[in-house]
């Protein structure tokens, strides 16, 4: 069953990550327009610690491009097509958890700053993103889960594998965007930093499901085979 489901995904793999998208965002944008729900606010003494910095709106906004750019070009490795499918399944498997947890729990922040101390074209591109973008259902964040998602996926692509100054330099630079958009999650005052850890171990559960299954999983599988193969034998 398993060898299946590998063979269709492998197979369709273009076909299921454009279906993915709208599926993501209607059910995204029926949880953002409930109304009469009461929300866990999310919030720790480290958010008050974390200074706001418009400037950080620039990598903040480029996450789009980030997220959007790193999946185009693993789908062009056809070589390594192995490459793609882990990226679309540890992206598709997180937006989806995100979405459970928004809908059963709703949560959300109020950490925004109701004014700005300055007024430049940073702020008001902040002040246009907090118009657009509701303070509700932000745990984990997304913003961080992808852009490490995106992160991990390239620096493990065959594409960039080696030693050559134009690979490390493309990880370096993805390496610095990465982390300049997990700290702007915070510093924009969109995410807690509470939002920042669920979304670190949210991936860390679905890195080793995805890249490296443990041993304790793989002893789980044989065990599993094993007791199933006793039992079509007495039967």
């Amino acid at each position: 069953m398993r060898g299946k489901s590998k063979e269709f995904f492998a197979k369709y793999r273009f076909a299921i990550a454009f279906c993915y998208v709208p599926i993501y965002f209607l059910w995204f944008t029926l949880v953002e327009r409930r109304t009469n729900v009461e929300f866990t606010y999310m919030h720790c003494r480290v958010d008050d610690m974390i200074p706001f910095c418009e400037y950080f709106i620039i990598p903040y906004l480029m996450w789009f491009g980030y997220v959007a750019i790193g999946v185009i070009f693993l789908a062009f490795q056809t070589r390594f097509p192995k490459d793609f499918n882990r990226c679309v399944i540890a992206l598709m498997t997180g937006m989806t958890v995100f979405l459970i947890v928004s809908t059963v729990w709703p949560n959300a922040q109020s950490m925004r700053p109701e004014s700005f101390s300055r007024d430049n074209m940073f702020t008001r591109l902040i002040a246009g993103l907090y118009s657009t973008d509701t303070s509700t259902n932000v745990f984990p964040s997304i913003h961080v889960y992808n852009s490490i998602v995106i992160h991990v996926a390239l620096c493990k692509c065959h594409a960039l594998h080696g030693k050559s100054v134009g690979k490390r330099i493309v990880k370096a630079l993805s390496l610095l965007l990465c982390v300049s958009i997990c700290i702007s999650t915070m510093t924009l005052k969109q995410h807690s930093f509470l939002d920042f850890c669920g979304a670190v171990v949210m991936y860390g559960v679905v890195y080793l499901i995805v890249y490296r299954p443990t041993g304790a999983y793989l002893y789980l599988v044989r065990q599993i085979r094993q007791r199933r193969n006793e039992i079509e034998v007495r039967e």
